[in-house]
């Protein structure tokens, strides 16, 4: 059956960023949906840092296309406002990690706010949002980033809650996030040495080829790129 036929709906927020744009032309190239929808603050004016802009998006999607399939988050943040990642606790500053909170784990949580509603309840929806292995507590044997590992295991813990909630009114949701890897992305490019590093288009293709494959099963998860489980 085609999308057409099917006439699925997938929503990438932060269409415009690396990844996102990967996501967005790999959903377009696919046939996966029937209408692939693109939201960003550069192209739409979603800024996930202000709710009105965020309210004001998902009452525009819920009213032209009705109950979505599939709601992708690739927004979040490595280095914000030129300030990157502290390498110790000597380092940390206040407003940096406030920044780092504000667009990497309250802006997903708006997001999950305003669009989980709008994911179908009488199949399968996938609301899936970009975390990092980094996030992982039990994972953290190299200590530094503090402020960004910690939005990062806040919105592991938002995704966690989120889904238990989600999954009462939409039994069929699966909520989970996302580790892509090491991204060839402007996010990344300073921080890529020693680690093996994706095209945006094959991290893409895996993200989305873990998307395909969740159940309700896996709901409140947080997964690799290659579909294996992160510790919490």
């Amino acid at each position: 059956m085609s999308a057409s036929e099917t006439g699925r709906t997938a929503l990438v927020i932060g269409a415009s960023g690396g990844i996102g744009s990967a996501v967005v032309a790999a959903l377009k190239a696919g046939g996966r949906y029937a209408s692939v929808v693109t939201l960003s603050r550069s192209q739409t004016g979603l800024d996930v840092t202000d709710e009105t802009t965020i309210r004001q998006a998902s009452e525009e999607v819920r009213d032209i296309y009705g109950p979505v399939d599939l709601v992708f988050d690739a927004t979040g943040g490595l280095e914000i406002g030129g300030q990157g990642p502290e390498k110790t606790i000597r380092a940390i500053d206040p407003a940096a990690m406030a920044r780092q909170f504000a667009l990497n784990a309250i802006g997903p949580a708006l997001l999950l706010k305003h669009f989980s509603p709008l994911l179908a309840k009488d199949r399968l929806a996938v609301f899936a949002t970009l975390s990092a292995r980094v996030g992982s507590i039990g994972d953290n044997r190299l200590g530094g980033w503090i402020s960004y590992r910690a939005a990062k295991a806040a919105l592991n813990q938002i995704v966690r809650t989120s889904a238990i909630e989600i999954g009462r009114s939409h039994p069929q949701a699966v909520v989970v996030a996302l580790h892509p890897g090491t991204v060839d992305t402007k996010l990344s490019a300073k921080f890529s040495r020693n680690h093996e590093v994706f095209w945006p288009s094959q991290a893409a293709e895996q993200l989305l080829a873990v998307v395909d494959g969740l159940d309700a099963s896996q709901t409140g998860s947080f997964l690799a790129y290659d579909g294996s489980v992160i510790e919490w």
